[in-house]
């Protein structure tokens, strides 16, 4: 056995927390943090000091000009194991696209290695004061010159030019994916933690809103707000030991994108191609298949995201995504239908970077859902852009 192969089910998530959801901070991000990495500790029966690795990404998603402070504005892996008290074995951080899959990924290697024991990842999420994409420049230099005086210095152009091709490569529609946000937010409004609790959306409300850039508006869009979510990793021996039921990392793959353009100016081409790659080395080293995944929590920080991951992953051919979900594919109060934002996602939750599929991935297959607790074993999420991001599978059952 060798790759991805070997780390099956090797490691597992024993216990986990999250903040509320809020659009403006009514305390400093460390804070929250803090309190939030103490309570998934205290989650999964453990104290801090028994924690020996500590893993966080720290990107903040605005192309403003914004001060980063540890501790303020982002909360890194090294100044949570300071606050802590703990004596780590292990402090990492990943950087780039795909914080929380490729977060996730340092720990399984960390933990499989036997580099360290217990791993406590967390990822927190800042919402600036003022504008978020406030942008003081006046001159720029580097390869920001071919971009930023075209307006490409925020991720909604660079998705708004692929989601060009896909309607019209296609014939999607906005109508289409209105649906896409109204599904997110019906699970979002349910949600007591996301910030659109008791805030269902409309087909009318989507169509109504202005187009930003077309053909792309605010609702296709996760709204920047301040959250964290922590999590407790183990092995899957140790994790037997643990209140909670355990929940094992069935394998995981990532893409990084071949195509050496400059940044943003993605194509949709290269989402499909790098997608269908990252899907197939997923199921390659699961042993899955998409039809084995009975929850798939695909990443929404963009809605036309959907589509493209619905594709890429195998549940549907290429280019016919819009027609499914047109004809109600991922309404998940219908019977047969793909549940792909039970968890609200992030336009159901808010700019939480991945955090609402593995909360939810978490949750379903822990049986700790509660009222939406589903009969599932084999839990899906992908984050990011199929290109530039990453896809982990997860099961409850250890065979």
């Amino acid at each position: 056995m060798s790759g991805l192969k070997a780390l099956r089910n090797k490691v597992a998530i024993i216990g986990h927390a999250q903040s509320a959801t809020i659009r403006r901070p009514t305390e400093t991000l460390g804070v929250t943090a803090f309190r939030t990495a103490r309570e998934a500790i205290a989650d999964a029966g453990m104290t801090p000091q028994q924690i020996d690795g500590f893993i966080a990404a720290t990107m903040l998603p605005s192309s403003g000009a914004h001060e980063l402070e540890d501790g303020i504005s982002l909360v890194s892996a090294e100044w949570m194991a300071a606050h802590l008290g703990a004596d780590p074995h292990l402090v990492a951080g990943f950087q780039g696209f795909g914080q929380i899959t490729g977060s996730l990924n340092i720990a399984i290697n960390a933990l499989a290695s036997g580099a360290v024991d217990y791993v406590l990842l967390h990822r927190a999420l800042y919402n600036p004061p003022g504008r978020y994409n406030n942008n003081p420049m006046t001159h720029v230099a580097g390869w920001q010159q071919w971009n930023a005086p075209q307006g490409f210095f925020g991720a909604l152009p660079g998705i708004a030019l692929a989601y060009n091709e896909y309607m019209q490569r296609y014939g999607c529609t906005r109508e289409t994916t209105a649906r896409i946000a109204v599904e997110a937010r019906k699970h979002g409004s349910r949600n007591p933690l996301s910030y659109w609790y008791g805030k269902p959306l409309t087909i009318e409300d989507y169509l109504a809103e202005p187009v930003l850039v077309d053909p792309m508006s605010r609702l296709d869009c996760d709204i920047p707000v301040q959250g964290v979510a922590a999590f407790v990793l183990t092995t899957a021996e140790r994790a037997k030991d643990h209140p909670h039921k355990p929940v094992y990392i069935a394998g995981y793959a990532n893409s990084y994108g071949s195509d050496r353009r400059l940044h943003l100016n993605w194509t949709l081409d290269e989402m499909e191609r790098e997608g269908q790659a990252l899907a197939a080395r997923l199921w390659e080293g699961t042993g899955y298949t998409a039809r084995d995944v009975q929850l798939p929590q695909l990443y929404d920080g963009f809605s036309p995201f959907i589509y493209v991951w619905l594709e890429a992953l195998g549940y549907l051919p290429r280019g016919e995504a819009h027609q499914f979900v047109a004809e109600g594919g991922i309404d998940s109060d219908k019977p047969g239908a793909i549940p792909v934002l039970t968890g609200g996602g992030a336009l159901g939750c808010g700019r939480l970077h991945g955090l609402p599929q593995l909360l939810e991935c978490y949750r379903q297959l822990a049986g700790r859902a509660g009222e939406r607790q589903r009969d599932v074993s084999v839990a899906l999420m992908t984050y990011s852009a199929p290109h530039i991001g990453g896809a982990v599978v997860y099961t409850n059952d250890p065979a």
